[in-house]
């Protein structure tokens, strides 16, 4: 394609080329928690963030319900363990059930037969529970991500594929804090009913095992979570943690095959899917060698410092606050998608034949879409602390080249028996040959 007049008389540069200052960036490289006084603070696991949110819930994070989760150790103990096993319809089995101080998991073979195991309070664990319910057992509540969605009201017509009662998650309450996922949580009467539709057998040790209706699936990516981190495999967890290739459909009755050297242990970057929203597992280690939002706010500020312009207003450019983060800004930088420029909101070569959604740069003459960018605020996502110079396609949300590389890699659930990749921003599904673009700056003219 011809290539624009003003081409050869302005500097371009990629945001790489802003000198970042090395050293006023490492004193924001530290976690909030090195900032506080470590021996006063509690032990904390790591946390649990919701993917598609860009740093908090659209409506603001209220209570249990938020786009992050904090896993910390407990003033006492709450974990449990398999105990006693009984099989119904025996008085032990039916006063299990009843006893509401008593842990236990219901199995129904038959209308005659139901299996009950009774769970013991296990003083070396600490049990968080995740679901979409609001009852009291649930530390975490989470609802159906709608990608994109700038309200709660949006997602609330949507019916959940969510489980009330989803998964726990139990953490050794000694080092090395080890978190293991469970499929299934205890609801308010302190019981886990898998009814008789449910993907359930005995195992060759005689215990009972089982699948929870859409399942709770996992991956563990390689190489931890960091620069060099690939995608791992799609698992499904089952409710007492045993590990298993994926069914079908997530709901088919027919479980998949047990991986036996892989276990429901959670790593740094570990993913987690309930069918309708997908967590991310972040070690409290991984998040100390993240960068946080204080970093992030550095980086935003290195690239207005800049003053990158718009080559065809001339006018500069800024990435608006992290707090106005859903409202175009005048100074907004839009940027083509199939090439890359960045500018300043214009309507240049807005053909009226068109859709209205291609545009044709003023730069370069490629037509694609053109979409204001907005910077990933929430630093969990990130996978290193590069400079912000890459953009998801076609949602604009910018952040490190790793990062976009990593995410446009990783196959997201979605539905029943779908996957794609996804902006882990604002969950939107990656398009175009590899889901990201590097981004173009113009330098300013003096």
């Amino acid at each position: 394609m011809g290539v624009g007049n003003n081409e050869q008389s302005v500097p371009q540069l990629l945001i790489r080329d802003l000198k970042f200052e090395k050293k006023s960036l490492a004193k924001l490289m530290f976690s909030p928690d090195q900032e506080n006084h470590p021996s006063k603070a509690p032990v904390k696991y790591g946390e649990l963030i919701v993917l598609g949110y860009n740093g908090s819930l659209p409506n603001g994070d209220r209570g249990r319900r938020k786009s992050r989760f904090a896993l910390f150790k407990r003033p006492k103990a709450n974990g449990v363990k398999p105990s006693t096993v009984h099989i119904a319809c025996t008085p032990q089995a039916a006063k299990a059930i009843s006893n509401k101080d008593q842990h236990s998991i219901s199995y129904t073979l038959s209308r005659a037969q139901t299996v009950v195991v009774e769970y013991t309070h296990d003083s070396n664990t600490d049990m968080f529970q995740i679901g979409r319910s609001t009852e009291s057992p649930i530390d975490f509540v989470v609802t159906d991500t709608v990608p994109g969605s700038q309200s709660n009201s949006d997602t609330q017509s949507v019916q959940s594929t969510i489980s009330r009662f989803a998964c726990r998650i139990i953490c050794e309450r000694n080092p090395p804090f080890t978190a293991r996922i469970y499929a299934a949580g205890f609801d308010s009467s302190k019981n886990i009913f898998l009814g008789e539709k449910a993907a359930k057998w005995k195992t060759s040790d005689g215990q009972m095992d089982g699948l929870t209706t859409n399942g709770v699936l996992v991956m563990h990516p390689r190489n931890g979570f960091t620069e060099d981190s690939k995608p791992g495999v799609w698992r499904e967890i089952s409710v007492c943690g045993n590990v298993f290739s994926l069914r079908e459909t997530r709901s088919a009755q027919q479980r998949g095959k047990m991986v036996e050297n892989e276990t429901n242990q959670l790593q740094d970057g570990s993913l987690i899917d309930l069918c309708g929203a997908t967590l991310l597992w972040r070690t409290a280690e991984g998040l100390s060698r993240t960068p946080t939002v204080k970093h992030l706010e550095a980086l935003r500020q290195e690239i207005n410092a800049a003053r990158p312009q718009c080559p065809v207003g001339f006018n500069t450019l800024a990435f608006p606050s992290m707090k106005r983060k859903d409202v175009v800004d005048e100074k907004q930088p839009w940027v083509y998608l199939n090439c890359g420029h960045v500018h300043g909101y214009h309507n240049w070569g807005n053909k009226e034949e068109r859709d209205g959604k291609d545009r044709e740069c003023p730069m370069c003459r490629s037509v694609g879409p053109y979409v204001p960018l907005w910077l990933g605020c929430e630093a969990g996502f990130y996978v290193d602390a590069g400079p912000p110079t890459h953009a998801f396609s076609p949602c604009g949300h910018v952040c490190s080249e790793k990062t976009t590389a990593y995410w446009s890699q990783i196959p997201l659930p979605h539905g029943t028996h779908t996957f794609h990749a996804a902006c882990p921003f604002c969950a939107h599904q990656l398009a175009g040959e590899q889901g990201y673009i590097r981004l173009i700056f113009q330098g300013p003219l003096d």
